[in-house]
């Protein structure tokens, strides 16, 4: 597990998120062997209990909230589209709001790869369609980093062990049920948040991850706070969407996604791409493969999105 860390950690020692989860070295826990009873037993198994979550990170959020750092906004609501929306006097593409939803970008998010860079990233894993995808990782020589759903990990340990073991790829978090996160209370998004890093830093050797995606790029200036003051991390999106998620439910067909992937990759190479793809389906997985070449036939650098600025993928 002595792999990939840098001298210093990411984030101060003396921010929140350190004080929530202590690594091994100085806290002196054993984890569990990941896949065991022993292991899974402690987190929930479908959405957090906004009443029964450690007081720790309740304390963390009520300390943001004091301080000013977590924006007083409404939560969203679906309308009947199924849009997250807002009441009429908060605007989605205002500075004060600024919806992921509405393409909205929030000053240190992360939209664009360097010139000439490909992003390697995957949402919604592991599953076992994941097998097939990382043994083709592997076998090309590429990382990338897996935006990982908390309960996907629960109920496909084999997978885990083998994207963050055997690949030593770069583990993400993408909340622990992928709901859209902007219809959530803060008590809520904590959950979503807090057993996700717990489970990631609890299956990783004590590890903390840097980064995470927004389930359907469903963020604002409240839950990107959450996400960054209380639990240090970094929002992940995109710069181009392949749509490759709806392929099992006629959305879209391998021939457009190839179509999409060939000419993004053909295409200018400022900025650099981040694409958003899925290992949820052997359909989605067969998408990436097949368009691999045209990666290197037209120049492009591959790096995991985790590590664009040649950093540690976690915090510590």
């Amino acid at each position: 597990l002595n792999k990939r860390l840098p001298a210093a950690w990411h984030h101060r020692e003396d921010h929140p998120v350190h004080s929530l989860f202590r690594r091994e070295s100085t806290d002196g826990v054993q984890y569990a062997e990941v896949g065991s009873p022993t292991w899974s037993a402690p987190y929930p198994t479908h959405s957090p209990d906004p009443s029964n979550l450690p007081q720790a990170w309740v304390d963390a959020l009520d300390a943001a909230v004091s301080a000013g750092k977590i924006p007083d906004i409404p939560q969203s609501t679906m309308d009947a589209a199924g849009n997250p929306t807002y009441p009429k006097s908060f605007n989605p593409t205002s500075d004060e709001v600024c919806s992921g939803t509405y393409k909205c970008r929030i000053d240190g998010d992360i939209w664009d790869a360097p010139d000439g860079v490909v992003g390697a990233c995957f949402d919604d894993g592991p599953l076992p369609y994941s097998t097939k995808l990382y043994e083709f990782l592997q076998e090309q020589g590429v990382h990338a980093t897996h935006f990982m759903i908390g309960v996907n990990i629960i109920n496909n340990a084999d997978e885990f062990v083998m994207a963050f073991e055997t690949n030593e790829d770069d583990i993400a978090v993408h909340t622990w049920t992928h709901p859209y996160m902007t219809t959530l209370s803060n008590l809520q998004l904590v959950g979503e948040f807090g057993w996700s890093m717990q489970l990631i830093h609890n299956s990783t050797g004590g590890r903390l991850p840097r980064f995470w995606r927004p389930p359907y790029g469903d963020t604002d200036t409240r839950v990107r706070a959450i996400a960054l003051e209380v639990f240090g991390l970094t929002t992940v999106m995109w710069n181009h969407d392949t749509e490759d998620w709806s392929l099992t439910t006629g959305g879209t067909n391998l021939s457009t996604v190839h179509a999409s992937l060939a000419e993004w990759y053909a295409g200018p190479q400022s900025p650099g791409l981040i694409i958003l793809e899925h290992e949820l389906s052997n359909l989605s997985v067969q998408a990436y493969i097949d368009a691999f070449p045209f990666i290197g036939q037209n120049g492009w650098d591959v790096v995991s999105v985790a590590r664009l600025d040649n950093a540690s993928a976690y915090q510590n």
